[in-house]
């Protein structure tokens, strides 16, 4: 086999990245690189430091908008936890659960049993499939038993877990006598009505404390940006590149994570393109492709009338002459929607529940007003995106891809601005 170095299909010079990894989502930066969350650092190590003392930990619920740091200060604070426990002689273990993909009980089970088993020198077998959740525990606690002192686990997106029991079975353990090694949760959700759904029995055992995050600002994302310039090459960025994505994403969202991705989109089309600088344009293209993503990415876990729900409110928009629109108007086009994807319309009422968690998630933005005596007060719907990325990434969903387009909900409101598109002619 050639040496690769030696090939000429693979260039042995990234010509754009220096460091790439830095732009990689799970990537944990140094502490020098993490930004405007001082105040959240601190707040997490307070609940979670008493086990650096070899003292029982509190359990935390951190809730905020995708990318604004739940995840990277919780495994920050963890593992400096950790390295304090350790210069303290206390075993601390760190177990990370991501439950949009271990979304069952016996799924997260099942990877905290692995991990365990990496981190020390535990030499059972632990089945990868047919043994049951109990099993999976079992191994936890045997684990617990023989090798730490206590253990921080960070269970992130918790509520695309089927069920809460988890929290129980954690929060209960020592308790229950099943380890005595202390063990603190941290809970991280997008939701911030999730302790609603968790049953009484659960939610009185887990007895955590709440946090929440809030967006990064235009300078708080500059500085984060300017913190990965190194991922690049020595003069690969344009001036005016980093300010014009940290702008972006402050205007958009206020979202590390998708200015951090509009960063590293630029460069793969720089290089795609053979350009030798990242320039304004590229981050502009970029931008685009990163806020579909972004939208996709909220909405995958959403219910279908979720989805349809966003549809309806951007279809709206796009054919007609507002960017504002009541809940009833966009339950009206919702129902259209329905009929057309062939799925049976939910209430009135259960729409409103699912603008109030778009709304919540960041994707639009509601505003109570005054109609006058004659119509009262009620609620108006915006976009915080550009409609043509919600068409886009509701369409993405291969069960709503016979949807009307962008182009093709355009053309049909073209001299007809704010009457009501009858969408049956679409299908």
């Amino acid at each position: 086999m050639a040496d690769q170095a030696g090939d000429p299909l693979f260039q042995s010079h990234d010509p754009i990245f220096n460091r790439k990894e830095l732009l990689h989502v799970g990537h944990v930066p140094d502490e020098d690189r993490i930004v405007g969350r001082d105040d959240e650092i601190q707040s997490v190590a307070a609940e979670v430091g008493a086990i650096t003392r070899g003292d029982p930990p509190n359990n935390v619920m951190i809730y905020g908008k995708t990318g604004t740091g739940k995840s990277l200060i919780s495994r920050h604070v963890a593992t400096r936890a950790q390295d304090a426990a350790r210069s303290n002689d206390i075993d601390c273990g760190v177990l990370y659960v991501d439950c949009s993909e271990a979304n069952t009980e016996t799924r997260a089970t099942r990877q905290m049993a692995l991990s365990l088993k990496d981190q020390t020198g535990y030499d059972d077998n632990i089945p990868v499939r047919g043994v049951g959740t109990m099993e999976y525990y079992q191994h936890i606690w045997d684990i617990l038993e023989g090798f730490f002192d206590a253990t921080i686990v960070i269970l992130d997106e918790i509520d695309k877990l089927d069920n809460s029991n988890i929290l129980m079975q954690l929060s209960r353990a020592r308790e229950a006598r099943k380890t005595d090694a202390y063990i603190g949760v941290i809970g991280i959700s997008n939701k911030v009505k999730y302790r609603e759904t968790l049953d009484e029995r659960i939610d009185s055992s887990f007895g955590h404390r709440e946090l929440f995050f809030h967006p990064y600002d235009a300078s708080q994302l500059r500085e984060i940006m300017r913190n990965r310039e190194d991922a690049f090459q020595p003069g690969v960025l344009k001036d005016g590149t980093i300010e014009l994505c940290a702008a972006l994403a402050a205007k958009k969202h206020g979202d590390a994570r998708k200015a951090i991705e509009i960063l590293k989109e630029a460069g793969e089309l720089a290089r795609r393109t053979g350009s030798e600088n990242v320039s304004e344009s590229h981050i502009q293209q970029a931008q685009e492709v990163a806020e579909i993503n972004r939208i996709e990415e909220l909405t995958s876990g959403a219910t279908v009338h979720a989805k349809l729900a966003l549809y309806a409110l951007a279809s709206r928009i796009i054919t007609g002459d507002r960017e504002t629109y009541k809940t009833r108007e966009i339950y009206e086009r919702y129902v259209s929607i329905c009929e057309l994807v062939a799925t049976d319309p939910i209430t009135e009422n259960g729409l409103y529940r699912q603008l109030k968690e778009q709304a919540f998630l960041g994707v639009i933005e509601s505003e109570k007003t005054g109609g006058g005596r004659s119509q009262g007060s009620y609620l108006l719907h915006r976009l915080v995106t550009d409609p043509k990325h919600i068409v886009k990434a509701v369409r993405r969903d291969a069960s709503l891809e016979e949807l009307p387009t962008y182009d093709q909900l355009a053309d049909s409101a073209t001299g007809a601005r704010d009457r009501d598109v009858d969408l049956s002619t679409f299908s």
